[in-house]
């Protein structure tokens, strides 16, 4: 294996972290959606991410996210990436980072689901259907909770994504039968007259609707892949692949050697910090969801920036332990805008930020035309072919 300029890559996706509304935001009612922007308004100037801030997080935006300045002489290269998939998901955009843009929209149920799929779901598991709406999902069980722990009941929504999420109380219905729910209901939506992206367990806990919480025992069962992906283009060269966080589910465990499971954002960060001492060649790719799951589609503000900053102390140990042949990118797979209407993902540009110890220049990588740019740079650097879908930026690391 022959190796352009780096050992091994890095990429940190900070799921739902937008930085101002797409192009084709209008197509999505997300037109004024602006992750960062309105998550640095909500802390009036006291948002400090010192560590993304040197490195760009400002720069690549018209106007500065307030109280994070843009700095004269960035450290290393920062730029946005456009995503060209149909829709806004989890799935659509880390999809599209591995060369595998979804080019036709999935079902979504913007009212409820069919009957037919709800049928059998009860058929199989045994167990009434209760909510089958579109419905946060802490609403949705703050309300049906209560009923789910007297009945047994599965609690069955979705969202304005292409996902059907189903919630149930881990002391009334094991996590292994949750699961092997889940895992029916996958069978039933993969085509070709129904085909969702992600059905998710939301497992929960708590005695009663005013303390329930959901726990890190979530699981998405994934759409398998439909194509070849970067990561397997990169495990078939016998390139190290690691996946972190929800990244396994996401390619349903396609092209990745070694994965990790996150019980929050600072236990990713514990993986990663665990990965980076191992001495391997290859590419390490970390999801961190609480973003997304805790604070963004609960349009929360304040905890969304308080997940950023805590986020940027973390990313301090990762630059420090950062060797000189080590890339580190940092991006993000949709927006979803805690000062926005709804609770949806909101179609947005995301960040791109990349660095290097060994960097001797610094500049802008301007607006990707994919987010695919990703992923054709890691196989770049990897001397590995993959599908010509998507543009590297390697060239451009200096």
């Amino acid at each position: 294996m022959t190796v352009k300029k780096y050992k091994r890559i890095f990429g940190i996706v900070m799921d739902s972290v937008g930085t101002g509304e797409a192009p084709d935001a209008a197509k999505f009612g997300d037109v004024g959606s602006d992750t960062l922007g309105h998550v640095g308004e909500a802390y009036q100037g006291k948002l400090q991410i010192p560590n993304l801030q040197k490195r760009g997080i400002s720069n690549l935006r018209q106007t500065a996210i307030e109280g994070v300045d843009k700095v004269t002489s960035p450290i290393g290269y920062y730029g946005k990436m456009q995503e060209i998939s149909a829709g806004k998901d989890s799935m659509d955009g880390h999809w599209e980072m591995m060369g595998l843009p979804v080019e036709k929209p999935l079902n979504t149920f913007p009212n409820e689901f069919p009957e037919e799929i709800l049928k059998k779901l009860a058929d199989f598991s045994g167990r009434k259907i209760i909510g089958n709406r579109p419905e946060s999902g802490t609403k949705i069980i703050a309300e049906l909770g209560e009923q789910q722990m007297k009945t047994g009941d599965l609690i069955v929504y979705t969202s304005g994504d292409s996902v059907l999420q189903i919630a149930a109380h881990e002391d009334v219905i094991p996590l292994e039968e949750l699961y092997k729910i889940c895992e029916y209901a996958r069978t039933l939506v993969n085509g070709p007259k129904y085909t969702v992206g992600r059905i998710i367990a939301r497992p929960y806990v708590g005695q009663d609707k005013d303390h329930f919480t959901r726990t890190a025992n979530r699981h998405d069962f994934t759409l398998e892949p439909t194509g070849t992906t970067d990561l397997d283009d990169l495990q078939k060269a016998g390139v190290h692949t690691v996946g972190i966080g929800k990244i396994n589910d996401i390619f349903s465990g396609h092209g990745i050697d070694e994965g990790y499971h996150n019980e929050s954002n600072m236990d990713g960060m514990d993986h990663v910090d665990h990965v980076m001492a191992e001495d391997f060649t290859g590419f390490c790719f970390t999801n961190l969801v609480d973003f997304d799951a805790m604070y963004g589609h609960r349009r929360n503000p304040i905890g969304f920036g308080q997940a950023l900053m805590d986020f940027d102390k973390r990313l301090g140990t990762v630059l420090k332990n950062l060797k000189d042949d080590d890339l580190l990118l940092i991006t993000a797979d949709h927006g979803n805008d805690p000062g926005f209407k709804g609770t949806d993902h909101t179609r947005e540009l995301v960040p791109l930020l990349a660095y290097s110890p060994s960097m001797q220049h610094a500049g802008s990588l301007g607006i990707r035309k994919t987010f695919a740019d990703f992923g054709a740079t890691v196989l770049d650097n990897f001397n590995v072919a993959g599908n010509g879908v998507g543009d590297s930026f390697l060239a451009d690391l200096k």
